[in-house]
């Protein structure tokens, strides 16, 4: 798909244009995943357990496609502008109700209206709005009308596979075999959607601008590390009742040392670097296929490991500042260990994996990272919680500093060209306005 130029575009839709940004529509429809990220959290937390830990993977899965298709059209329409907001809001509102069916999406609890068939309803709504406008938006493109049903039959059948799981298990089945059908049929409606984005390039889709492309996903990693403060903050209790001890105050400075790494990790060099080589990449189908892989696809384990270490800290501060619990805390249990350490060498794991794919950087101080957070788990899961966070944290801010340092000539110049890039941007529109306003 072209630019725009030469296409005689629907009424009330405006296209976009390759140096478009984020627009504030678009972090309005970020602070519903807010919601929806915590919900996933919160639900996860009450099942710590590996079926629990299943469901929160594929309800992720199916939340971060939805996310991605607001990303996608954004990218090609204009979302403040025309018919597209209102289209927005009710979208957002869908998504909202969505999240709020997550805790009984894969159980029909008795008592009000039954979770599965409202999840199945509005994950329908929300796809199905987004697919129609899309086609609609892009539907003078010959090339993109005569590929409609590579966009348009997958669809179709993934939320066909969500409608049957809402419907049919609680008619054939009861009890775990129940949610076993239901997460089975879940699972092909995944492998449908996150297949048929494999096929989209030859579709005619492509990245209209890649600054908006990179700059949306930035925005949504900084959601998720927003999740982590929240449940770092909150956790199970009401923080106006917790005593202020210090436990409380070293369990706060460690975890936001832990995303305060996580944050450097991406945004310092690497995220500015990978939307320059998005710039440089001019060939239609290898932008697309940089997007669809790197962004569309690697973001969503980054975002997973943002949220399982968001599930590990859930309560530490919470525990930390009951009078009954020892000064250093207990041992986190197993579940919440590995979701702490394994979140964040996951999120380290991505960024080795993004940094491969899209600059081909062998990034050694985060390997050797990743392999010192496998080692010290084991030992982590045996000391008190306060002193695994320690642990956790040394190791997060030691891993970034070493990378940090191992690339100062790529982060130099990455960081010149992106200074270099904001200053001409801002004489440009100090320029415009002096002359029109």
């Amino acid at each position: 798909m072209g630019d725009g130029r030469g296409i005689r575009w629907p009424r009330g839709i405006l296209p976009n244009a390759p140096g478009s940004r984020t627009t504030r529509l678009e972090l309005f429809y970020d602070l519903v995943f807010v919601f929806a990220f915590l919900n996933v959290t919160t639900v996860t937390a009450s099942n710590p357990t590996p079926r629990g830990l299943v469901q929160l993977l594929v309800v992720l899965a199916l939340l971060w496609w939805c996310w991605s298709g607001f990303a996608a059209l954004g990218n090609v329409v204009r979302t403040d502008q025309g018919l597209a907001p209102l289209v927005g809001f009710a979208v957002s509102a869908a998504v909202f109700v969505l999240a709020l069916s997550l805790p009984k999406a894969f159980v029909d609890r008795p008592g009000g209206l039954p979770g599965p068939v409202v999840f199945a309803v509005c994950y329908f709504l929300v796809r199905a709005t987004q697919v129609t406008v899309f086609l609609w938006a892009v539907r003078a493109d010959r090339e993109v009308r005569r590929r409609m049903p590579v966009l348009a039959l997958p669809f179709l059948l993934a939320t066909g596979f969500i409608l049957t799981a809402a419907l049919v298990p609680q008619r054939l089945l009861d009890g775990r075999a129940e949610m076993m059908l239901r997460l089975v049929l879940w699972l092909a409606a995944l492998g449908v959607e996150y297949g048929s984005g494999l096929a989209q390039h030859r579709a005619g889709w492509t990245v209209l601008s890649a600054g908006h492309w990179a700059e949306r996903h930035a925005l949504i990693i900084m959601v998720a590390l927003g999740e982590s403060i929240i449940a770092l903050g909150i956790g199970p209790g009401t923080t106006a009742a917790l005593p202020l001890t210090w436990p409380v105050i070293v369990a706060a400075l460690l975890g936001i040392a832990v995303v305060a790494a996580l944050w450097w990790a991406y945004f310092d060099t690497l995220a500015l670097a990978m939307e320059q080589v998005l710039h440089r990449t001019r060939e239609r189908r290898t932008r697309a296929g940089l997007a669809r892989d790197v962004y569309t696809y690697l973001h969503l384990p980054l975002i997973t490991g943002v949220i399982l270490f968001a599930l590990g800290l859930k309560g530490l501060i919470h525990e930390g500042a009951d009078p009954a619990t020892p000064q250093w805390g207990v041992p986190l249990p197993g579940f919440d260990m590995l979701a702490l350490y394994g979140g964040v060498a996951l999120y380290l794991l991505t960024l080795i994996l993004l940094g491969s794919r899209m600059l081909g950087a062998a990034r050694w101080p985060s390997i050797c990272g990743v392999l010192l957070l496998v080692a010290l788990t084991p030992v982590a899961g045996r000391l008190p919680e306060l002193v695994a966070l320690a642990m956790l944290a040394v190791a997060a801010v030691l891993t970034v500093a070493v990378q940090t340092v191992v690339d100062a000539p790529r982060r130099r110049r990455v960081r010149q060209v992106a200074l270099e890039e904001q200053l001409a941007s801002e004489v440009e529109q100090t320029r415009w306005r002096g002359h029109h306003l």
